[in-house]
């Protein structure tokens, strides 16, 4: 008997990335603007604690703080992990250890990297001191990294500081992303294989009979596992809507236009409506019941986009239960 081939097993890098940006209280925009004049700033606590970095309240007490005090670049490595392989965006280039420590004057421990020549090279109790990056901007990479230090702890107090300086820092962007492999389940990978022959494949529950799209392998209300595949579509009905304003920072939305409109669409056989752009219409006059069909282009994998059939509108009791 011939062995049937296996599916292809699907996978696929995916991205999420976005920028997230903040104002900065008193505190912290002391901390940050003194990393750019080389200085390192916490703060003293009621019971004359130092806590580097610096927090606005107290995690004991929850009291406020707001008295700034200066400590030393150099410290004591409390614990330590050695990075093989840095990845993109991390302090080095090379393999380093994460290390946690506390600056001198300070009673808790800062995270940063350190520069050492492999994981022999590293202890806990090391002395270190901070490398400052050559240019810096008022952000936690003006410590490029620490390094190994022959020096003897400085046991001063910290000194009070106004947290003053020309140009402070009052804001900052830090980008937010996540990498990874996304490799779908037999449901999904049905239904992006039906797609790549432009038709629209669901799965129907074998209890409630709901035909789920995109399907998931399992009804989501009984909980049974659904097999039998359904072509719906490839018209339907925008259920609901929005209009966007603001343009997306990536090379699928380059060419399109702000303001457009993207939609819930119930495509006809479906109980679970899909999202998908509209165009065709200017996007003032999309609307709820609007019927719809999908336009594809050469080599697309996916509908492009959904434009206007020229039908009536859809009455809303027959797609009220997808909204």
């Amino acid at each position: 008997m011939a062995s049937v081939p296996a599916p292809e097993v699907l996978r696929a890098p995916l991205v999420v990335e976005f920028p997230f940006t903040r104002s900065l209280g008193p505190v912290q925009s002391a901390f940050l603007t003194g990393l750019r004049e080389r200085t390192v700033l916490g703060v003293e606590t009621g019971d004359g604690r130092t806590l580097v970095p610096p927090v606005e309240y107290d995690p004991v007490t929850a009291e406020e703080i707001r008295d700034l005090v200066e400590v030393a670049a150099t410290g004591t490595v409390t614990t330590w992990a050695w990075n093989h392989e840095p990845r993109r965006g991390q302090p080095l280039g090379t393999p380093f250890a994460w290390v946690l420590v506390k600056l001198d004057g300070a009673d808790t421990a800062l995270l940063h990297a350190l520069d050492a020549p492999g994981p022999d090279a590293v202890r806990t109790g090391m002395r270190v001191r901070i490398r400052w990056a050559a240019e810096r901007v008022g952000a936690i990479t003006d410590i490029a990294c620490f390094e190994p230090y022959d020096g003897v702890r400085d046991d001063r107090r910290p000194s009070a500081h106004t947290g003053e300086f020309d140009e402070p820092v009052t804001g900052i962007v830090a980008a937010a992303r996540l990498d990874y492999t996304y490799s779908p389940g037999r449901a999904q990978s049905a239904y992006i294989h039906a797609l790549c022959e432009r038709k629209t494949v669901g799965e129907r529950c074998p209890s409630c009979r709901k035909v789920y799209v995109p399907p998931r392998g399992a009804c989501p209300t009984c909980g049974l596992a659904t097999q039998e595949r359904v072509e719906v579509g490839p018209r339907g009905t925008v259920t609901t809507y929005c209009i966007v304003n603001i343009k997306a920072k990536n090379a699928m939305n380059d060419a399109i236009e702000v303001p457009y409109v993207y939609a819930h669409i119930a495509l006809d056989g479906a109980d679970l409506a899909l999202h998908a752009r509209i165009a065709g219409i200017p996007y003032d006059e999309v609307r709820m019941g609007l019927r719809v069909e999908p336009v594809w282009t050469d080599g697309g994998r996916y509908p492009d986009h959904y434009r206007p059939t020229g039908e009536p509108d859809a009455d809303y009791d027959t797609y009220k239960e997808l909204v």
